[in-house]
């Protein structure tokens, strides 16, 4: 079913009357197809007011602005009437757009409503003899319809059009000049308008004869008649000419009926504004002796609540005195017994440090004395290391070579540390666990099984010249390590945590057997507990940057994870023979983009690269926190 759309501008538009003729009788081919009456109207922002201003709607009450709107679209809706009136046999549906532009409506409209033909009228007769402005309705929507839509201008003796169809075009072009002297006629005297309906009551059959789509009835001129058929005509022409004027009596009367309702509706709007205004007047007056009492209220409640909060401030002060009374006491009795459990603290702790270095004999003590002499009284020449504990040197004590670890001067904080290496030392025994030799509490020393071949860090950083480690002996070391790690970590009765695992504290023997050294931070915890379980708290965060666990960095929460995190940096750095710094960015990339045979260690090359990429996305989890 086709749809023929014809946009109208008022039912009095010379323009509007032709473009409706024009799709009655060369588009509409059936019963069944739709007439659509289209009408754009303003946008409604502002209501005129009896003295002749504006008020925007938005400041009108909501029912007021409402039944505005709905007279103001009744208005629109009388356009209609006259041609549905003209017009009943057709079924003629109407429809109302809204916009600011009229052509900017109507494109919109054939764009939603994917209409097939669009029919627009021209007041100007002369339309397509001067050049169109950009700006007309008409030339716009020629413009830029879409191609699915045939456009039709209908002026007074031309019709133009967007469709492909140049039979349509040159047949509806006579049939508008046929339609235009038709107008013309009307206008200028009832005689000759009551000729025109004769030619056209003569000539409709012989339209509809020729086809369907198109009318010539309009092509037959008067003086082509016979004579005797104009006679015969003249009663029809007198019928329809009475028609119209009845028509054109009812229109005046509505009109009438609608000038009435406007004046009506002004008088309505006004009396509504004075109301309006009273109202307004008394509410503001209501609202203003409502703030009056309610700020009586309010400053009332508010003196109320001061009282009450001075009466209860009062009161407290009194609780507080008695309060802090009983506090001073109970802090006066509390520091006496503070005192004197420090008291006994120190002199246990004075006579278990005494026991455990007189009579431990699973290490030998030895005296300030034997330290300076083996030394050379510290001598720079022996010295083979330097850390955060202090200076390492190489000596003969007892006929064997060991390294002496010598505390601070100035490290007085240290003691503790010391004391506590001696104790964890003095119990461990493992092949990946640095021996203790021996201990001289007098002047912090320990006395360690000396080590050939240095440091990890020395190997994997190449100093010194030392030659880089072929692989298997470095997935050896990294299993030492793991060895190690594991026997502290499942030490009885308490497990072990090192806190400061790292290349420099493992140590190589002239055999490349690497073991754990620097137990000195090392930390007993209560219980091996899962690792979603606080274990132990410090304050102090101990260890090396870039081996620390960053839970434990960030918490302080210490556990034995805390080593293995240190544990897969030393692995990675077996792989890559670099700095930590930036390494596990490093890997975690490599093993993303599968090139992990690029970051490892070019000195050997003869790397087992599947076993080093497995080995690397499990150092990387070791490395999670």
């Amino acid at each position: 079913m086709a749809t023929v759309s014809v946009a109208v501008k008022s039912a009095e538009g010379r323009g509007s009357q032709r473009a409706v003729r024009w799709a009655v009788e060369n588009l509409m081919q059936s019963a069944a197809d739709r007439l659509v009456l289209v009408h754009v109207m303003a946008p409604i922002t502002f209501v005129p007011t009896p003295s002749g201003g504006t008020i925007p709607i938005k400041e009108l009450d909501a029912s007021v602005a409402e039944m505005y709107i709905q007279d103001l679209r009744a208005r629109c809706e009388e356009t209609f009437l006259t041609f549905k009136y003209l017009y009943k046999t057709q079924k003629i549906e109407t429809l109302l757009l809204e916009g600011e532009n009229p052509a900017s409506a109507l494109l919109r409209y054939i764009s939603d409503s994917r209409t097939t033909s669009l029919v627009l009228g021209s007041c100007s007769s002369n339309y397509f003899a001067r050049k169109p402005k950009d700006s007309e309705v008409p030339s716009v929507v020629l413009k830029h319809a879409p191609d699915t839509c045939s456009i039709y201008v209908v002026s007074g003796n031309k019709l133009t059009s967007n469709s492909l169809n140049p039979m349509l075009t040159t047949e509806s072009g006579r049939d508008t000049h046929a339609l235009s002297k038709h107008e013309s006629s009307l206008s200028s005297s009832s005689t000759e308008s009551k000729y025109y309906n004769c030619l056209s009551d003569v000539s409709h059959p012989h339209s509809q004869a020729q086809t369907p789509r198109f009318s010539s009835s309009h092509q037959v001129s008067e003086d082509s008649l016979p004579h005797t058929v104009r006679n015969k005509r003249f009663p029809s022409i007198s019928s329809t000419y009475s028609d119209q004027s009845d028509i054109q009596a009812e229109i005046e009367q509505l009109r009438l009926e609608v000038e009435n309702t406007m004046i009506m509706y002004n008088r309505a709007c006004e009396d509504l504004v004075h109301a309006q205004s009273k109202l307004n007047l008394l509410s503001s007056e209501c609202v203003q002796e409502a703030q009056r009492v309610d700020a009586a209220q309010k400053r009332e409640q508010s003196l109320r609540k001061i009282a009450a909060v001075e009466k209860e401030k009062y009161l407290e002060a009194e609780k507080e005195v008695e309060m802090a009374k009983k506090i001073l006491a109970k802090e006066t009795y509390e520091r006496q017994m503070a005192e004197l459990k420090a008291q006994k603290e120190s002199l246990e702790k004075k006579r278990i440090v005494d026991a455990l270095f007189s009579g431990d004999q699973r290490y030998r003590r030895y005296t300030r004395e034997d330290i300076q002499l083996a030394t050379g009284f510290l001598s720079e020449n022996k010295m083979i290391g330097e850390g955060a504990y202090g200076k390492v040197y190489k000596c003969s004590l007892d006929h064997t070579l060991v390294a002496v670890k010598v505390l601070r001067p100035d490290a007085s904080d240290r003691k503790e540390e010391f004391l506590r290496e001696v104790e964890v030392l003095s119990q461990l025994r493992h092949p990946h666990i640095v021996l203790l030799l021996g201990a001289c509490p007098e002047s912090g020393c320990l006395v360690y099984e000396y080590m050939e071949n240095g440091s990890l860090e020395d190997h994997i950083l190449r100093r010194r010249g030392t030659p880089p480690l072929p692989w298997p002996l470095r997935f050896r070391i990294a299993f030492e390590i793991a060895c190690g790690l594991a026997f502290l970590h499942h030490s009885k009765p308490e497990p072990i945590v090192h806190r400061d695992l790292k290349p420099g504290n493992i140590l190589l023997d002239k055999y490349y057997v690497s073991k754990i050294g620097d137990v000195g931070l090392a930390k007993i915890v209560s219980e091996y507990v899962p690792d979603n379980i606080t274990e132990y708290r410090d304050s102090v965060i101990a260890g090396t940057l870039f081996y620390i666990d960053p839970e434990y960095q960030r918490t302080g929460t210490l556990r034995p994870k805390s080593d293995v995190y240190s544990f897969g940096v030393i692995i990675l750095q077996l792989l890559a023979a670099r700095h930590p710094n930036g390494l596990i960015p490093k890997f975690e990339n490599a093993i993303s983009s599968g090139t992990v045979a690029d970051i490892l260690d070019k000195s050997v090359a003869d790397w087992p690269l599947p076993e080093a990429e497995r080995t690397s996305p499990d150092c990387t989890e070791m490395l999670q926190p």
